[in-house]
């Protein structure tokens, strides 16, 4: 969706966007520190006011970063690959049946748990 002014950074803001999230919008609805944001190709969004803020999931106890390998990798994770892309800490990750999955050489990290859903 084309936006009047574009920045990727976590808790940016940007200006004027034509699409408004929520029930119904089409994009996956991703629990986020007690709030409800929209994943939209590959950006984790939020709107405050007439603004919308791109968030990153934190790493944290609940979803690490480290080498957490998942048993049974589903397949390589990537650009089109069918899996929702999402930012979390300083990488990106893949939802895969409610949980957070990291490419990592020749498997997949398990980056734990999210809620996400289609509004």
């Amino acid at each position: 969706m084309p936006m009047e002014e574009q920045q990727g950074q976590a808790g940016q803001t940007q200006q004027e966007q034509s699409h408004h999230h929520g029930k119904g919008c089409g994009h996956l609805a991703v629990e986020h520190r007690g709030h409800v944001d929209y994943l939209q190709e590959g950006h984790l969004q939020h709107r405050r006011g007439d603004a919308v803020e791109e968030h990153v999931l934190d790493v944290s106890p609940k979803n690490p970063a480290g080498c957490q390998r998942v048993n049974k990798p589903t397949h390589q994770h990537g650009p089109g690959c069918g899996h929702e892309a999402i930012p979390h800490g300083d990488h990106v990750d893949y939802i895969v049946d409610g949980h957070l999955e990291h490419p990592h050489g020749d498997h997949c990290d398990d980056h734990g748990p999210v809620k996400a859903w289609k509004d």
